[in-house]
């Protein structure tokens, strides 16, 4: 980092703080704002650049993030001691910043798997997957049995099968037959297996639980995938023999998984669930609209972007609405916004509980401040849609999925939802993987691309430091994801992350 370069950074003319580009100690001038530091301030946190009275809105991206709980002088930290959370009035102005953008001709290409239906794939997996907590030890048997790491002979006549993942949770039994849990269940297992990056699907099942393979079959429309198989532990007479059985239905179905080869496909084929996590004071400035500089591009090439996370779009959804394609979608938004703030009334939680001590440590103060940078990962075009939780996805251009904060959770639904890569920026160092989409990490500071880099796919943190413009980082990452989805393997699949992340939503009383 330069010397010459200011110690802060100014996002907005109308901000009431700026952001600590290093930690910045007591007494130290910052010329350009015409203020001395009183005390420390961490990397990456706030510092006051004006008296703030106490009750007062407190701005930063030009957008309220909290008022101020005590007065604050100018150069003093302001962080969760003297800002709270705030409630007021959003101005929505439904579509008034939609716009047409002009597509980028020829669109860009990658080297994809295409199926023979027409979809395209980003890898070629068998996946395992469970009806029931209950039959997940005998589906992780199964995969594991072809596990490279543990037995490279299983899978050495087949070199272009990325493998066999299983993919268990911990429901299925003791929900209502009827209710809502076991249609969102239910709706999120129907996606993987319809999922262009499974070549072929194993569910395997108990074989008395809620959720019989048979009723999802019938329910999510499956009985035509020549490609699903299905059992249970009970016909096949106990643990073993099941281990057994699934170790044959796999074998029997290599030849033809392996039977594929990449070709150049359009770039329109991407669609790429966009995830922050461990977010810091960094990821509204360098990482997530890095990220949504290159969903731009990846949406005038023709791709579709996944924005998710409602808890962490609360607060900025408005910036959202302005940018609907029409009121229908704006509503449909603020519909699950309401949703929202009434479930947490119902479980007696509020939404600011949200950020999470890491975020609080890396100089997040409220939810309205994490949104606010949360929704820059979506970039500046259009909300063409928005769906429920592992819907499937169909609109090009940006989509809204609502889901929980909880990162598996939420990319658990945008993969059901048809993602076939996943962007995670993270400023704190989450260790994440999505089976069977290819999940990226981006660093949102350099400090953490030093420290974690065997971790992080590229480092986003040059931009805090005055080396590379937001434009220049969204067309590297761009490029990224074009040679990832054409089979670069990411660290997170180096280091085999993305079975145990596979976490569907659950909804619903146990009984």
């Amino acid at each position: 980092m330069s010397e010459h370069l200011s110690p802060v950074i100014r996002l907005h003319p109308q901000d009431d703080v700026v952001i600590a580009r290093r930690q910045l100690l007591s007494g130290q001038s910052v010329a350009e704002e015409g203020i001395t530091v009183s005390g420390l301030v961490p990397a990456g946190h706030k510092l006051a650049v004006r008296d703030i009275a106490e009750g007062a809105p407190v701005r930063r991206y030009g957008q309220v993030i909290g008022i101020a709980t005590q007065p604050i002088r100018a150069g003093q930290h302001v962080h969760v001691h003297n800002l709270g959370m705030a409630s007021f009035e959003r101005e929505h102005r439904f579509g008034a910043q939609a716009r047409a953008l002009a597509p980028i001709t020829p669109a860009a290409t990658f080297q994809g798997i295409v199926r023979p239906d027409g979809r395209v794939a980003t890898r070629n997996y068998v996946g395992v997957l469970t009806s029931v907590n209950c039959s997940a030890t005998v589906a992780r048997a199964i995969a594991d049995h072809f596990r490279r790491d543990l037995r490279p002979e299983a899978l050495e006549a087949f070199p272009n099968v990325d493998g066999v993942v299983a993919l268990t949770h911990g429901s299925g039994c003791a929900i209502d037959a009827q209710g809502e849990g076991l249609r969102v269940l239910r709706r999120t297992l129907a996606g993987y297996a319809r999922h262009a990056n499974f070549a072929a699907v194993l569910v395997v099942g108990l074989g008395c639980e809620t959720n019989q393979i048979a009723e999802l079959v019938e329910q999510e429309g499956l009985s035509s995938q020549a490609r699903l198989h299905g059992f249970t532990i009970q016909d096949s007479g106990g643990t073993a023999n099941a281990v057994a059985h699934g170790i044959e239905q796999v074998r029997a179905l290599l030849p033809q998984a392996n039977a594929v080869r990449r070709g150049p496909v359009s770039a329109s084929h991407l669609t790429v669930g966009l995830q922050c996590g461990g977010s810091d004071g960094y990821s509204g400035i360098t990482a997530n609209p890095a990220l949504g500089a290159a969903m731009d591009l990846l949406v005038r090439h023709g791709g579709t972007a996944i924005l998710s996370e409602t808890p962490e779009i609360y607060g900025a959804e408005h910036l959202l609405t302005q940018r609907a394609v029409n009121e229908e979608v704006a509503h449909k938004l603020l519909a699950r916004i309401r949703w929202w703030e009434q479930h947490c009334e119902r479980m007696g939680a509020e939404l600011n509980n949200n950020p999470s001590a890491g975020n609080k440590a890396g100089g997040l103060t409220t939810i309205l401040e994490k949104s606010l940078g949360a929704v820059a990962k979506g970039g500046t075009t259009n909300l063409v849609d928005v769906v429920e939780y592992a819907q499937p996805v169909r609109a090009k251009g940006l989509v809204f999925m609502d889901t929980p904060g909880y990162d598996p959770v939420s990319a658990t639904g945008q993969v059901a939802g048809g993602a076939n890569l996943i962007c995670f920026t993270t400023g704190r160092g989450s260790a994440y993987g999505c089976a069977p989409a290819p999940s990226l990490k981006l660093a949102t500071n350099s400090a953490l691309w030093r420290r974690q880099q065997d971790d992080m796919d590229i480092d986003c943190g040059g931009i805090a430091e005055g080396l590379e413009s937001i434009e220049a980082a969204g067309e590297r990452i761009f490029e990224l994801l074009l040679r990832v989805a054409s089979g670069e393997r990411t660290r997170s699949e180096i280091h085999g992350y993305g079975q145990n992340e596979f976490v569907p939503w659950q909804l619903g009383a146990i009984t």
